[in-house]
């Protein structure tokens, strides 16, 4: 009795309902770690199979809870559990898809390439879904204390998968520098954290969001000078640990080695999975628990934007490793996708839910290719090893053009949309604050874009016209593998072609966030 008195001043049961796809994955995660002891290792590949099945079960719980939220109309109330700690609305809803598209995708990819190094083991599967468990954590949590968490949860699992290959130097040392760098991001994190806990002595966004905007608007009185520098500091740490985590300048140095080190299925999830859920945190922090000194945080982003999409651009186009290279275009696209959270209206954040759904589908079939070319004793990363593809291969060589073409935002791909609804939010912005440095921002991120398709075309011109002469032994491919790329391939022509159901379930996202946005446009 006292243990059941105790537990319902913790939380109501009803709450379990919120997060009920994080159980379902949670429960899942932990009996693949007990498949892996009891199954064979020749029947290791069923643990996948089963992680796949998982991923369908916790999108079906999504939608079962969030439908209402992407259904179209008027948007019902936000769902709040645990004393307010967690909310449920159309942002989450969004964003929980995303990652358990990008887990699903990167279990398909794993199962040939493990088979390939010998490595098929559950525990690799089971951390994939711990790491989405965190993820979807990420996306709901509306408390300082279960983001932190959530991202720890995330991050911990990825510092494994990095180094997973245990026989591989190059994974091994990837997996060190992550952990390293990734642990000293996560304590300046956290110092801004505990400054914003200590301004606001409360670990809630919503209690956090007031006494924000009260010293940003008391700018002559004395409490609010005592506050504001306090607050300002707060956000510069909180940015620089997000920063990290996004892999943008100046904390993207661990991206390249981290990316080209690890497993090519974790370097998939890495770029995409763990990208947006980084990006879902800083839109949650910066717009609704610092939406009231959008003033002092708008023109840092648009500088490190600025900076990022030059770097991560004029870098790619001097690799040759095609992971390497993928991971300068990586930090590229975290540039353009800073546009969508600094241009903190309607069409910036379309664009931003937008992009990461599409950037999942080209990356991921990026880095599906790349794991089709590797076989024992050929690691096939190298943007040369493509060569002759289109004739020996020419279903997979006009996938990976698509994927290409798309990442560079060529018309009728979804990468287009993607940075339209981008550049179009900052143009917005601009005629809204009356400020021209947004049309410069938006100018230089359409002038980099043309750089990029430099080094993106260089892949199709390996496959067609390579120099030199390619490998005859044909490809490998498992039906999961043929079959993400097949749907990553289509759905990016799609979304091009046909985007409004994905416009329409972004506007959840625009329509979650947009009210405590909405009074930044007063200036």
């Amino acid at each position: 009795m006292l243990l059941q008195a105790s537990t319902t001043t913790l939380f109501e049961l009803a709450d379990l309902n919120l997060i009920a796809p994080e159980i379902i994955l949670t429960l899942c995660a932990c009996v693949a770690l007990v498949m892996e002891v009891v199954l064979p290792y020749r029947l290791s590949r069923w643990v996948g199979y089963f992680a796949l099945v998982a991923t369908a079960l916790a999108a079906g719980s999504v939608l079962a809870l969030g439908w209402p939220f992407l259904s179209g109309g008027e948007a019902p109330a936000p769902l709040l559990g645990f004393y307010g700690t967690l909310k449920v609305d159309g942002f989450a809803v969004v964003f929980k898809l995303i990652f358990l598209l990008g887990a699903a995708l990167t279990l398909a990819l794993s199962l040939r390439y493990l088979d390939v190094e010998g490595e098929q083991r559950g525990e690799y599967y089971s951390l994939v879904l711990f790491a989405t468990t965190g993820m979807m954590f990420l996306a709901s949590g509306y408390d300082l204390i279960v983001l932190y968490i959530s991202l720890e949860l995330m991050a911990l699992t990825f510092y494994v998968l990095v180094g997973y290959a245990r026989r591989e130097r190059r994974s091994n040392e990837a997996g060190m520098k992550y952990f390293l760098l990734g642990a000293f991001s996560s304590g300046i994190l956290l110092y801004g954290m505990s400054l914003l806990f200590g301004v606001a002595g409360s670990t809630r966004l919503d209690e956090i969001a007031p006494v924000v905007a009260r010293a940003a608007t008391a700018a002559q009185d004395f409490e609010g000078l005592g506050l504001r520098p306090m607050i300002l500091l707060a956000m510069i740490a909180v940015a620089a640990g997000l920063f990290f985590k996004i892999a943008a300048v100046p904390f993207h140095m661990w991206a390249p080695d981290a990316y080209q080190g690890a497993p090519t299925p974790v370097t998939a999830f890495l770029s995409t999975g763990s990208k947006a859920a980084s990006f879902a945190l800083l839109a949650r922090i910066f717009h609704e628990a610092l939406g009231g000194i959008r003033v002092d945080w708008a023109p840092l982003l648009g500088l490190v934007a600025a900076v990022t999409i030059l770097v991560g651009n004029w870098a790619a186009v001097t690799q040759n490793n095609s992971k390497r290279l993928l991971a300068y275009s990586s930090v590229s696209n975290a540039g353009y996708l800073l546009l969508g959270v600094i241009a903190a209206n309607q069409y910036g954040y379309t664009g931003l839910v937008v992009y990461l759904v599409v950037y999942t589908l080209m990356n991921v079939g990026a880095f599906g290719v790349i794991i089709s070319l590797r076989r024992r004793g050929i690691i096939g990363d190298e943007v040369d090893d493509l060569t002759g593809l289109g004739q020996k291969a020419p279903g997979m060589a006009l996938m990976m053009s698509i994927f290409m073409l798309s990442l560079g935002g060529l018309p009728v791909t979804g990468g287009f949309i993607g940075k339209w609804f981008l550049f179009g939010g900052v143009i917005q912005r601009g005629a809204a604050d009356g400020k021209d440095w947004y049309y410069w921002l938006a100018g230089w991120a359409a002038l980099n874009t043309v750089v990029s398709f430099y080094y993106y075309v260089r892949f199709i011109r390996a496959m067609y016209i390579g120099d030199r002469e390619a490998d005859a032994r044909p490809l490998s491919l498992s039906a999961p593998l043929q079959t993400a790329l097949v749907a990553c391939a289509v759905l990016v022509i799609l979304i091009g072609v046909f985007p409004h159901p994905l416009i329409q379930a972004a506007q959840a996202v625009a329509g979650a966030i947009a009210p405590a946005a909405a009074p930044l446009a007063l200036r």
